[in-house]
This record gives C-alpha cells, structure tokens and sequence, in this order.
C-alpha cells in the first residue's frame, strides 16, 4: 500500500470545474464569489456577515486590530494550540497570556483561564481544538470580549448552535487540509457590522487616501469558488470524519484503549482523532518505518516558545497525545491498514 499521509484536501470534479469556471472568466481576484463565500458562511453559522482573506493568521489579526487591541493590552490563549495565535498577538504587540487546557477535551481550561485574567485582558482567544467545541457558554460568561478560532470546528455545535456564533467575532481558516480548503486563506464573521465594516476595510489598502495603515489581506475569486464547493460538501466530509471515528473508536474500544472525550452538551466534526498514549515516540517510529504519518497534534506548546513553566496538563499532553490519520478523503483500506498497524504494535 502507499504512504498513507497525515492528511490530504477532498477535492473532486466539483472544485476543478468551479476552478476552471473562474479561470475562463478572467476574474480571479476578489469578485463576486468572494462575495458569495462570505454570505454563504454566514448564512451557515447564522451571523449577519463575514470578511473573506487570505490565511487565518490574516483573520486572527484583523479580528484583534477591529478590536482595538493594542501595545500592553493582555490576550489569553491556550499553550496547547498552533503558533498562528501568538503570532497575531504579537503583531498586534500585545501581550500572550498563556492558558493550561482540560485534559479530556484539550480545550482551554476555564478555572484555569479565571486565574489569570487581568484588568489588563481584553480578548480572550477560544480555538475549538480537533473539531471539539471548548466550553465557549462558560467562557463567553466572563464578561472579556472572546473570539472564537474555528479553524477546526467548522460545522461543529455547543449547545445545539454553531461554533462561531458565540463570540464578538468568530475566525476560520480554509488551509488546505481544514475542514474546508481554498489553498491557502481565512474568514472572519460576526453579528456588529461595524465591526464587520472596519475589518473590510482593514483588508484592502487600494483606493484610500487616508494615509491609515491598512493589508493586502484580500482573498481571491479562485479561491473563493473552491470554498464554496467544498462548503455545499461540508454534511458529507463531517459525516466522513464522524465514520471514520467510530471505527477507530470500536477498535480501541475492544482492546481497552481510550478514545477522544466528547461531552454530551457538544458534538464532535474529528477535525482531528487524538489519543493518549505513553509509548508516543514508538509509534511515531513504527508510523514512519510503515509509511503511516502519525503526528503530534500541537508542534510544540507556546510555554516552551515563551520560556514558562506551570502548565502541567499541556505539558502532559505534549507528552503523550498522538493525532492519527483522519480525513474525508481516507480511504476505507487505508483505515484498515491503519487499524492493523496500531493493533500489532500496541498489543
């Protein structure tokens, strides 16, 4: 059998006729399907617009500048979670304050993220980790502006509602192996259209005569076209992930293995499958010997890039969680190879 890959894009003759459709248009820039993109994701998560751009780190960076985040002004985040997030918070030059996660949803840690709030915190960034909501209803409660990072949630609920319909400002990426791919670029959506309006504006810097600083953090109408095909096919991929996930679940089940927490308040997309293990750096080798690209979820923790200390259950995680192939475009011979190999070297 080939490699079997960590993850790869579900695209089909769908995308290349809407691809080649733009093509012969001679509009590839940002246009009117850009347009029908944003109104499309709104319209799913229930929010009264959104700003297409070109990465998620475009779209965590504008959310926080339409925020008026600033130089000194705190940002809480969670340390188990990809570099994309301190990064805009550093544009920004503001502050990171790094939160310990849950360690069975791997979500942020609401206790722990109460103990180091601050006068100073204004935005709480809540990514729902794997396709896992976080407990945004409790976070939300706080009373600090939160922007919810979909990046792997897309289509996900708490509570009976879409992740990304609780916060100020909800934030997606549409890389080419999310849930959802364009290639590269991103999404910002929310209810306050003037927020809405300053985050448009801060996109595109042509045409203003202001002076202001502002972003080539356009989208393109190419892109645009393959989101909106992939989004018409967003039921079918979630319904992929979530098959995918009961069998592996049935089979680490009947070996008396854990598998991923879902509470019953939330539901789960299996953006990503992660499980615990203490043998992590075995099975990463045996994957590499036997051509299964077995990873770990998180690169490595933001503490350990900012030189902290007292985030144990990170650290944990770190230690021994291990993201195994899962995506709509896996095939069922390749879950079967996957499955075989796990059941040889975990017995």
């Amino acid at each position: 059998m080939k490699a079997i890959p960590h993850s790869r894009p579900a695209i089909g003759s769908e995308e290349i006729a809407a691809a080649a459709a733009v093509l012969e248009s001679g509009q590839i820039s940002q246009g009117e399907r850009v347009c029908q993109f944003e109104a499309a994701l709104a319209s799913l998560i229930g929010l009264n617009g959104a700003v297409a751009v070109s990465s998620g780190t475009a779209a965590l960076h504008l959310g926080l500048l339409a925020l008026e985040i600033g130089e000194g002004d705190e940002v809480a985040i969670p340390s188990f979670v990809c570099t994309a997030l301190l990064n805009a918070i550093r544009y920004c030059r503001a502050v990171p304050v790094l939160v310990d996660i849950d360690p069975e949803t791997f979500n942020m840690d609401v206790q722990d993220l109460k103990r180091r709030l601050t006068a100073r915190t204004k935005a709480i960034i809540v990514p729902h980790l794997f396709g896992l909501p976080a407990d945004i209803g409790e976070i939300v409660a706080l009373g600090v502006p939160v922007v919810e990072d979909c990046a792997q949630s897309l289509g996900s609920r708490y509570r009976a509602a879409y992740t990304g319909s609780f916060g100020v400002l909800s934030v997606f990426s549409f890389y080419a192996t999310k849930v959802i791919c364009t290639g590269e670029g991103g999404m910002i959506a929310a209810h306050d259209a003037s927020l809405l309006a300053r985050i448009r504006d801060l996109r595109d810097y042509d045409g203003k005569d202001d002076g202001a600083l502002r972003y080539n953090y356009k989208l393109t109408d190419l892109q645009a076209a393959l989101g909106l095909s992939q989004l018409r096919k967003l039921p079918d991929f979630i319904g992929r992930r979530r098959a995918i996930a009961g069998k592996y679940d049935g089979s680490f089940r009947e070996q008396g293995l854990p598998v991923p927490c879902c509470p019953g308040d939330r539901d789960h997309i299996y953006y990503r499958y992660v499980i615990r293990t203490e043998r992590q750096a075995e099975l990463l080798e045996a994957g590499r010997k036997e051509g299964i690209a077995y990873r770990r979820p998180v690169f490595r923790p933001l503490h350990h890039d900012l030189g902290l200390t007292g985030y144990p259950q990170t650290e944990r995680a770190f230690r021994e969680c291990l993201s195994i192939p899962l995506y709509p475009a896996l095939g069922d011979a390749e879950v079967d190879a996957i499955l075989c190999h796990l059941r040889a070297v975990l017995k």
